[in-house]
């Protein structure tokens, strides 16, 4: 398997920065801080991990789920709850919601378990951030 590579450029006198990677060079994103040491024009690197995470893992989710039938729909959410000294991400709450005719709450239970074991980004914050999972799951 390929290595992946991503590269930043800083573009202002503060802390800035364009961001590109290697598998999608047209598709720069906009880093950057809250003021006063940024100005706020991008996204930070929290919100990067956080965005990282709940797509990383709803791949995984709603790949597992569509092994065993239909997903009408798909929603999730990750709010990260930050800590002080040291100023680190505490918490991560992962909250889904999925539309299916074809599932129980015990499926859905079942496909994030085997998420948080393959999930690359699940992974990598396993040890360091404790995951909390919240679920709802209704009929199209």
């Amino acid at each position: 398997m390929k290595d992946l590579n991503v590269d930043i450029k800083l573009v202002n006198q503060k802390v800035q920065f364009t961001a590109f990677s290697d598998a999608n060079p047209d598709r720069p994103l906009q880093m950057d801080y809250i003021p006063p040491l940024g100005d706020g024009q991008g996204f930070a690197g929290i919100e990067l991990l956080l965005m990282s995470f709940c797509g990383c893992v709803s791949t995984a989710v709603v790949a597992l789920l569509r092994r065993s039938g239909s997903v009408a729909g798909f929603e999730a959410r990750a709010t990260g709850i930050r800590q002080e000294n040291p100023l680190s991400l505490k918490k991560i709450v992962f909250s889904v919601k999925v539309l299916s005719d074809d599932f129980k709450e015990s499926d859905l239970e079942k496909a994030l378990t085997a998420a948080s074991s393959i999930s690359p980004v699940w992974l990598a914050v396993k040890g360091n951030v404790e995951v909390e999972t919240e679920y709802a799951l209704s009929a199209p």
